[in-house]
């Protein structure tokens, strides 16, 4: 697995001998965090490790102490319990130039297998060409076989492509990787969410989680464990992100870090945006997965029953 891994971390941020690499975990990540630095080892002389307490949700910030240590390395990799990717701490970072690979959620046997270990040539063929396509569009369209009828305004924004390589100054992105994503203008989402997949804190759905929203905001939920993080934070009910999946090798295992990255399939957030070219502010950003949906940008069809159907 060490040898492997060293392989993906040098093909994905290109770690130079000479950088400076920050592995930043917490104690319930400590044996993954641990296995991330023997690899980063293989390929720098400098590797810190430091170890946090856990944070208690997705987007909070990290210690003062470990914020400042991300924007002084050239390298950054976050194998933690929750994500810090929609954080001050990981944005104040990249505009310190410091590359870096958020893995939240990340386990051992993730490590050894699944969507690390993708095709990333092919990968980043298509999600640039996604990316290019959802960055001129100016509205996209959901649907799925279990009703999901859903909108929202494009127009203005830049979809980003998450293709796993960062070896560029001030980069950052998911490893595993493997989406296009964009931030929809706050208001204009409207309609039904089914989601079939998998939900942030939920895992894998046994039943699916209906999310009925207007003007951009969640009015109604059918799960009542997301309905209370809804009400209890400011900002949580905000349509965040859509995304779409572009790795072959990812798979549904109830961890969203792998979920929102599986072939053919959309994902959809709520909470906070700010970090990725919205303008929401949100203690929370929670993802939700919906297997074979349609989605069409300004009317034109990209992705049907898994596949995408793109123009070569």
């Amino acid at each position: 697995m060490q040898e492997v891994l060293s392989d993906v971390f040098e093909a994905c941020l290109g770690v130079k001998k000479h950088e400076s690499v920050l592995v930043v975990t917490d104690h319930e990540r400590l044996r993954e965090g641990e296995e991330v630095e023997k690899a980063l080892t293989e390929l720098s002389e400098e590797v810190i490790l430091m170890v946090m307490k856990p944070r208690s949700r997705h987007g909070e910030e990290p210690p003062v102490a470990v914020a400042e240590a991300m924007a002084a390395s050239d390298v950054v990799v976050l194998p933690t319990t929750m994500s810090l990717t929609h954080t001050e701490a990981r944005r104040k970072a990249c505009g310190a130039q410091a590359r870096v690979a958020s893995m939240p959620g990340i386990t051992i046997e993730m490590l050894r297998e699944g969507g690390l270990y993708a095709d990333y040539f092919e990968m980043k063929r298509l999600t640039e060409k996604l990316a290019d396509m959802g960055s001129t569009a100016e509205t996209i369209k959901i649907t799925s076989s279990l009703g999901s009828d859903f909108t929202a305004s494009l127009k203005g924004r830049k979809m980003l492509a998450d293709t796993g390589y960062l070896q560029k100054k001030g980069s950052f992105g998911n490893l595993p990787a493997g989406e296009a994503f964009i931030a929809p203008v706050e208001g204009s989402a409207q309609g039904k969410l089914v989601f079939d997949g998998s939900f942030s804190s939920l895992g894998v759905l046994k039943e699916p989680v209906e999310l009925i929203v207007e003007d951009g905001r969640v009015v109604e939920c059918s799960d009542k464990t997301l309905t209370v993080t809804i009400e209890k934070y400011s900002n949580a009910d905000n349509i965040a992100e859509i995304g779409l999946g572009t790795n072959r090798a990812a798979r549904l295992i109830g961890n969203v870090l792998e979920d929102e990255k599986v072939y053919g399939t959309c994902h959809v957030a709520i909470g906070d945006n700010h970090t990725f070219g919205g303008v929401t502010r949100a203690e929370v950003h929670l993802d939700g997965v919906i297997k074979n949906p349609g989605v069409f940008l300004d009317g034109k069809e990209v992705l049907r029953d898994g596949e995408f159907r793109l123009s070569p």
